[in-house]
């Protein structure tokens, strides 16, 4: 016989009060599980390094949802620090599943994004530390779709890429990440996205209609995503990836 996952786990979260972290502490809570939070208001400080071996003695699951202070090039830098003193920590720990959330399309955008070659350094440290691992990249969240649609907002009209999106509710990516962290290590990395595909142009008209605002909406091949080169497919999951079942549109009636 297969033996069975305990039904309770010591989890730590490394960023802890963020918009994923906070939620899985409610989550994974809820579920029985006992919980240890690493954030900049805890002791252990996963920048420098102090206080992590003893946040993270006698984890059986560590899920790394931190994240930069600043989305530029700088953030390359913080993301190689934390992930070499993380998986320092977890190695020493014997920490049963290291779990790291990504993003959909890192590998495609990092040659020209310090901030995705820093989420790439956070995927390798987990995948190198010798610990049963599990990458999570995911998609954008719904929550971050009025704030896109207000960066490609000039003039009077809004200018999109030629590309697609397929954004999910925060929740239902928290649910998949908590069941994904407690559960058997996949050792390998596991796309998450939400139920939609959709063109930039449809998310933005999506959003305008939501605040019935009326704009004109203008394609336009040079236009990135906050100043990135993408082509259509680059933010998108594959075909096995797994997907929430809320749409945009839902999201934002219901909020």
């Amino acid at each position: 016989m297969t033996p069975t996952e305990p039904a309770t786990k010591t989890v730590t979260i490394i960023g802890s009060t963020g918009l994923i972290g906070s939620q899985l502490v409610r989550n994974l809570t809820a579920a029985g599980h006992r919980i240890v939070e690493v954030s900049q208001e805890t002791r252990a400080d996963v920048l420098t390094g102090e206080g992590l071996d003893e946040a993270l003695a006698g984890s059986d699951v560590v899920i790394d949802v931190v994240n930069s202070a600043t989305p530029d090039d700088s953030a390359q830098a913080f993301f190689e620090q934390t992930s070499a003193n993380l998986s320092g920590a977890a190695a020493a720990a014997g920490v049963g599943h290291y779990v790291v959330l990504s993003i959909v399309g890192a590998d495609l955008v990092a040659p020209v994004a310090g901030y995705m070659r820093g989420k790439l350094a956070q995927e390798a440290a987990a995948a190198a530390s010798g610990l049963p691992w599990t990458i999570v990249r995911s998609t954008q969240f719904h929550e971050l779709a009025e704030g896109i649609t207000d960066s490609l907002i000039a003039e009077g009209e809004a200018r999109v890429p030629v590309a697609s999106v397929q954004t999910i509710a925060s929740a239902e990516l928290v649910e998949i990440l908590a069941g994904i962290a407690t559960g058997t290590p996949l050792n390998e990395i596991r796309e998450v996205g939400g139920p939609q595909r959709m063109s930039f142009a449809d998310l933005v008209r999506t959003v305008l209609s939501h605040q019935d605002r009326d704009l004109d909406i203008v394609e336009d091949p040079t236009v990135g995503y906050f100043g990135l080169p993408i082509e259509q497919t680059t933010l998108v999951p594959g075909e096995h990836a797994q997907r929430g079942t809320t749409t945009l549109t839902h999201w934002l009636a219901n909020r």
